[in-house]
């Protein structure tokens, strides 16, 4: 029977003394008032009173055919932490009416990238998989990678504060693998019965039609402050993470755990991650938006660039692998997407390099039509009771076909698998393929008959699942409950947290400061600023005095955290490659700059791995000293925020022209604010005192470029804006 949600140990939750906005078809005085209540993994119940008459008509959460509904937090499971029951109509058909809410873009990751690759083991692995792609070092597949950000829509900007999805097509000789990730390694909820609500939450508000691409509103951080099990992820999405440089420079994870199994049938628990040969790189907050306005392409573009231009982006790909004994151990439950695994606890071991080497064709035909379905994975790679991974496995499948119109989705070529398939599958709608024969069923005979037969099982081959379902589990319950562990809300937030440099610390307090000034109810500011103390104090003292709010009462933690050493790989800064790989220069001249010197200067960067876009006033033909230059860019149209370092080689007259140039002034000035190195001739410095750029280690002689423009100079920024 479905479980009644526990309350605490220390008591049950208080009850809500405010209503639901009111519903088109409700009076506002029948709006329920509902009873709070905590259950087992600390998920927030909003319940009606058990003591109420109820009224079926106006209170009483139902499906769709009234169907009253008793717990709208948790999916029906086999057990506390066993796979998600296909008997649970309520999960289906909320996620069934969510996957087919938007048409003909997707619901989430619509605005996206991509490109096409190859990807190599390096490293066999047969020991833990019989995954065919993994057998042998050296081994190759072609790949399709399609990159995203999550809340905005199709026509959305690159450069929001935002998770960006990192899906991975393999097209491997045993089928299609969809490694179907993020560039955060955990996620905002638990269950998968909360993903509709998360999405409505974050997308925007109903009533008015905005905020586009933006989590800085009333009902998203109301959602958060309600759900304890998004904080970790929500430190995440307020670190630099969510504003990266470029795709060639995010990381990409699995999220969830999956499983590993070799021939002899022996499993073991794996985590899947991409790690960038070019290393992690991230924008600051004022650089985002201000890329926004100038290039709401920037990201695409980068990546579209790099691949035309042969700067092929590369990851590899590292797997951490433990089994039931280590998790068990564990003071979180691996099992549970709002956590990961600490490298320091399980090293990655890389086993595959994945470079990205052709541009689509035909952007609509191959990014918009790719679809990916967690589902599609290969012998030697299974699946785990995780409840999220269990909903995303129904869920996919059919958002696909609602989205591309057709059952047959799998038919578009960029769907296709490039292997051989064979079943007794047909007709529907725009079928493109024309079976022959009349074997669409099994077991038949008509072989005997000498007609074609069909094709048959192969259970040596194919795919079997892992067959143990213990993971600590009873599978002959039958409940809507969470398992104990996924209580803890705030253990590996606080990890997180601690485990960033005291810059990233700055710009998440900061970013929580901008999100929640934008919050217009002041309690859900409030009740997010108490969360935040299970995190850090700190933290919240400084969240709560860039609102300018007393700082409120602890709120209690459904389960008490506990002290995870701190993780350098959870740090941007601490990871940082200090390369000009991938990097782009700006170089500002005008009439009259030495020829000669710039020459030099584009020459040295372009040795060190990185590219120069020449920049000046006017473009076209502009005459310098030993003949005329074309710039890329003209100066207005190329603001200093699209480079990863700025220079400038001019005379002292055009420098000083260039101070009554509010571009001008303003290229060097967001250069400075936003910590990037300044290489300048003597002849630019009139042009630097009008920008207030003050000397540091960053701001340095032309000469010097190659060797300081490899990094930010984070320790510029306490002088150029306030942090909280």
């Amino acid at each position: 029977m479905p479980q009644k949600p526990k309350a605490p140990s220390h008591g049950a939750a208080s009850v809500s003394k405010s209503s639901q906005a009111p519903r088109s078809n409700v009076p506002q005085a029948d709006q329920a008032v509902y009873e709070a209540v905590v259950g087992q993994g600390g998920e927030l119940h909003q319940n009606l009173p058990s003591n109420r008459n109820i009224r079926p008509d106006s209170q009483a959460l139902t499906d769709n055919f009234g169907h009253r509904i008793a717990d709208n937090q948790n999916s029906l499971r086999a057990g506390e932490r066993g796979p998600t029951l296909l008997e649970d109509f309520i999960l289906r058909e909320k996620i069934f009416h969510f996957d087919h809410e938007r048409i003909p873009e997707r619901i989430v990751h619509a605005r996206g990238s991509g490109a096409h690759g190859v990807f190599e083991c390096t490293k066999a692995i047969p020991e833990l998989t019989k995954a065919s792609i993994f057998q042998k070092a050296g081994a190759t597949c072609p790949v399709f990678v399609r990159f995203s950000t999550v809340a905005g829509g199709a026509g959305s900007i690159d450069t929001p504060r935002d998770v960006r999805g990192f899906a991975v097509k393999l097209y491997t000789d045993t089928g299609n693998w969809d490694l179907v990730g993020n560039n955060i390694p955990v996620f905002f909820i638990q269950d998968a019965m909360k993903f509709p609500d998360l999405v409505h939450s974050v997308k925007m508000e109903a009533d008015r039609g905005y905020p586009q691409a933006a989590t800085a509103h009333d009902t998203l951080w109301d959602f958060i402050g309600l759900m304890p099990e998004s904080m970790h992820m929500i430190m995440w999405a307020m670190s630099d993470r969510a504003i990266p440089r470029s795709f060639r420079m995010i990381e990409g994870f699995g999220v969830h755990t999956f499983r590993l199994v070799n021939a002899k049938g022996e499993g073991r628990f794996v985590k899947f991650h991409w790690k960038p040969v070019l290393g992690i790189e991230s924008t600051c907050w004022d650089e985002a938006v201000k890329i926004a306005g100038a290039d709401p392409d920037f990201l695409r573009r980068d990546l579209y660039e790099a691949i035309d231009q042969g700067d092929f982006p590369a990851w590899d790909l590292g797997i951490q692998v433990f089994d039931e004994d280590w998790a068990a151990r564990q003071p979180y439950d691996v099992l549970d997407a709002t956590k990961l695994i600490p490298e320091e606890e399980v090293p990655v071991q890389i086993v595959g390099r994945m470079t990205l080497n052709r541009n689509p064709d035909n952007f609509f035909a191959e990014v918009e039509q790719a679809a990916f379905l967690p589902s599609n994975v290969i012998p030697g790679i299974d699946f785990t009771n995780d409840p999220l991974l269990q909903g995303r496995l129904f869920s996919y499948l059919d958002t696909q076909k609602s989205r591309l119109g057709t059952t047959n989705f799998h038919q578009i070529p960029i769907n296709a698998p490039k292997c051989p398939f064979h079943n007794f599958q047909r007709d529907g709608m725009m079928q493109t393929m024309v079976p022959t024969g009349r074997a669409n069923y099994e077991p038949n005979s008509l072989a005997e008959a000498g007609e074609d037969g069909g094709p048959r099982a192969c259970p040596e081959m194919g795919f079997t699942s892992f067959p143990a379902n213990a993971e600590r589990n009873d599978a002959a319950q039958k409940l809507r409950i969470r398992a104990e562990l996924f209580a803890d809300h705030y253990s590996q937030a606080r990890q997180f947290y601690r485990s960033q440099t005291r810059s990233e610390q700055a710009h998440i307090a900061s970013a929580l400061v901008f999100e929640l000034s934008k919050v217009a109810l002041e309690h859900v500011r409030e009740r997010v600023v108490a969360r935040l103390r299970n995190i850090d104090e700190d933290l919240a003292k400084r969240v709560a005095a860039g609102l300018a709010i007393k700082l409120p009462s602890k709120a209690r933690a459904a389960r008490e955290p506990v002290e995870m050493a701190p993780s350098d790989a959870l740090s941007i800064h601490k990871q940082a490659k200090n390369t000009f790989a991938g990097r782009k220069v700006g170089l500002l001249f005008a009439e009259g700059s030495d020829k000669a010197a710039i020459d030099k200067l584009k020459a040295e960067v372009e040795k060190a791995g990185g590219s120069v876009f020449l920049v000046a006033p006017k473009v076209g033909g502009i005459p310098v000293k030993g003949g005329t230059l074309k710039a890329d860019g003209q100066l207005a149209g190329s603001p200093s925020v699209l480079f990863d370092a700025v220079a400038s080689i001019l005379m002292p007259k055009q420098a000083e022209q260039l101070t009554r140039e509010g571009a001008a002034v303003q290229w060097f000035m967001d250069a400075y604010g936003h910590c990037k190195t300044i290489a300048h001739c003597q002849g630019s410095q009139v042009l630097l005192d009008k920008a207030g750029v003050e000397k540091d280690e960053g701001v340095v002689p032309v000469e010097a470029l190659v060797k300081t423009g490899v990094r930010r100079h984070w320790e510029r920024e306490p002088k150029v804006r306030m942090l909280a």
